[in-house]
């Protein structure tokens, strides 16, 4: 098995109901984190520092996901 990376973003959503962000160009990337625990921590840090702001949102991408070439239902893309 491959590394299980993580990604850790977020930004101002244009409703809160939604998860559409309100300008892309303006998304926070925390980082990339090599498991979900410590993905979850910088998560939380961030979710709980922009606690005031309703339309602010992060959010964990399971980057590992994305790239899983053993599987058939892999997002993997040969790009080559």
């Amino acid at each position: 098995m491959g590394q299980r990376l993580h990604l850790v973003f977020g930004g101002e959503l244009v409703t809160p109901e939604k998860t559409v962000f309100k300008d892309v160009n303006d998304i926070h990337i925390v980082g990339i984190f090599p498991d979900y625990a410590s993905a979850h921590d910088a998560w939380k840090a961030e979710a709980q520092r922009t606690v005031d702001n309703a339309h602010m949102r992060y959010f964990i991408a399971h980057l590992h996901r994305l790239r899983d070439e053993e599987r058939e239902d892999s997002a993997a893309v040969d790009l080559g």
